[in-house]
């Protein structure tokens, strides 16, 4: 397991999350991945996924897939 350091990575919150904060996430570029951390604890873990399966996941949302 690599250890993700995020002193280079520009984080980006997504334009649909709301000021109030809550349940949002942030993305960087990581090279061919994709790195995403919540944005209420900044400091806390990250997960690395592949261009690919991001976009995969982000198509899946998009389409209500996850949707209850």
């Amino acid at each position: 397991m690599n250890t993700l350091d995020p002193s280079p990575l520009r984080w980006r919150k997504s334009t649909k999350s709301g000021s109030e904060g809550g349940t949002c996430v942030e993305v960087a570029g990581l090279g061919s991945d994709v790195a995403v951390r919540d944005s209420k604890d900044p400091e806390g873990p990250r997960l690395a996924f592949g261009r690919a399966a991001f976009g995969a996941l982000v198509r899946d949302i998009r389409a209500g897939r996850y949707d209850r």
